[in-house]
């Protein structure tokens, strides 16, 4: 903060995107007073000083902010009813197809990257969110040569529920590379021709399955769902046709997810930018 900097109280309906920073957070936090629990009264908060640049330059800035959370809010809105239309579908199917062992639909894969083709950028977690994330392991002196391949379409799970919150840890590989994950993790194909991949992994991203997983994990010290378990696993197995419409929805409702995600995190660091650059120049 510079010498002539002032405060100047804004309306309360009025975006500040000044204030929705994470320095701003800090600084609160920084000046808050108490012995068990810190307060920033109204006194003390008075007393904060921002750099005022002019109102056109503000401007600038608040409607690029609300730009951005009108792209989000709109993509939100759009995102949840697809989503529940796509979950009630899936739980329609139940009442309208006979359930079916997925055993003789999947095969397990045990390819491994035995000749260090693939490296740490190609190293996957497998998240109970279902999904492959970028691994936040320690990988320093770790051999990846046990690592099992994970091709495009292919789903991979850890085999072990104990200490998961009650859910399993499985992700689909929705892209068009392969990826490594760790040789505990259990990876299997589909028969497309009968079963969509997408279709089966969003099967397996209710809660009821995780549920079913977690009711069917056996052992002492640590239980576990193996493959073997998976295959047992019934679903409705709807035609192609069906299952591609349900599949369709859903990438329609995660696009607009992914859309107000990524809108939220440019609003923050492009109207950030923005700040920096009109209290500097």
């Amino acid at each position: 903060m510079t010498e002539n900097s002032v405060f100047r109280e804004i309306p309360l309906n009025t975006p500040n995107p000044n204030k929705n920073r994470a320095e701003s957070d800090r600084y609160g936090w920084f000046i808050s007073d108490s012995s068990v629990r810190a307060n920033l009264d109204w006194p003390r908060f008075l007393d904060i000083e921002i750099p005022l640049p002019s109102p056109a330059e503000q401007q600038k800035v608040v409607k690029a902010w609300k730009a951005f959370r009108e792209i989000k809010e709109q993509n939100e809105a759009k995102a949840a009813p697809l989503m529940q239309v796509c979950q009630s579908y899936i739980q329609e199917l139940k009442h309208t197809y006979p359930l079916q062992e997925i055993g003789p639909y999947i095969e397990e894969c045990n390819e491994r990257n035995l000749e260090g083709k693939f490296a740490e950028q190609d190293v996957r977690g497998i998240a109970t969110s279902k999904g492959l994330i970028e691994t936040k392991a320690n990988l320093d002196g770790v051999s990846l040569n046990s690592y099992k391949l994970v091709k495009p379409k292919e789903i991979a799970f850890v085999p072990d529920t104990s200490r998961r919150g009650d859910k399993m840890s499985l992700g689909l590989n929705d892209s068009d590379k392969t990826y490594i994950v760790s040789s505990i993790s259990a990876v299997f194909n589909v028969d497309k021709e009968n079963i969509l991949p997408n279709f089966l992994y969003l099967w397996f991203c209710r809660s009821e399955f995780d549920r079913y997983a977690r009711f069917n994990s056996w052992g002492s010290a640590r239980e576990a769902f193996s493959f073997e378990d998976m295959k047992r696993c019934k679903i409705p197995i709807p035609p192609i046709d069906v299952q591609r419409a349900i599949v369709n929805i859903y990438k329609c409702a995660n696009e607009a997810k992914q859309i107000a995600e990524e809108a939220d995190r440019l609003s923050r660091e492009v109207c950030s930018a923005l700040l920096q650059h009109v209290i500097n120049s």
